[in-house]
């Protein structure tokens, strides 16, 4: 198991079981929904406990996913898990390409509009479609676009990003 959360790249959350086997539907975080099946071990956690799971099986379910997880043979099993992140090894990931992140990078930066207004922190990304869109929250939430034209620059080594974004949007 990775020593710490920076040696992990969270991919996804499990949400509710499906059935009574211990299957349980998946949330992926990436841009390809069978990403997580490359990886043979997740580690499942919330709050920064971590554990390891072998994958034992992983299919589209719908327009889902679901996933069984070695030793998660019952839907009280599943439940127990609902709300989990999935985190895989980062050195077991390919390095992102240029002006690309791994969406667990963004989480905790801080982000300051052009003016210099710091307008909060990333909570989490989501996938809304066309774009992902950052969550910030600050003295309150916002939901800033992740395009170009906004989001003009990224660095992971300041913790900062800075947006084209009022403070009163």
């Amino acid at each position: 198991m990775p020593a710490s959360l920076d040696d992990l790249v969270v991919m996804g959350r499990l949400g509710a079981p499906f059935g009574v086997k211990g299957w349980v539907h998946v949330q992926p975080y990436s841009e390809m929904d069978d990403a997580l099946a490359d990886h043979a071990v997740w580690q499942v956690g919330r709050l920064g406990v971590w554990a390891s799971y072998e994958l034992e099986g992983f299919r589209p379910q719908g327009s889902k996913m679901v996933a069984k997880l070695v030793g998660v043979d019952d839907r009280d099993a599943a439940f127990a898990l609902r709300g989990s992140e999935v985190a895989v090894p980062r050195a077991s990931l390919p390095p992102a390409g240029q002006n690309e992140y791994y969406w667990s990078d963004l989480v905790g930066l801080d982000v300051v509009n052009v003016q210099g207004e710091r307008l909060g922190s990333v909570d989490h990304v989501i996938e809304a479609g066309a774009h992902d869109v950052l969550v910030v929250r600050g003295e309150r939430e916002r939901l800033i676009p992740f395009v170009g034209q906004i989001v003009l620059e990224v660095s992971l080594a300041a913790r900062c990003i800075t947006v084209d974004w009022q403070a009163d949007y």
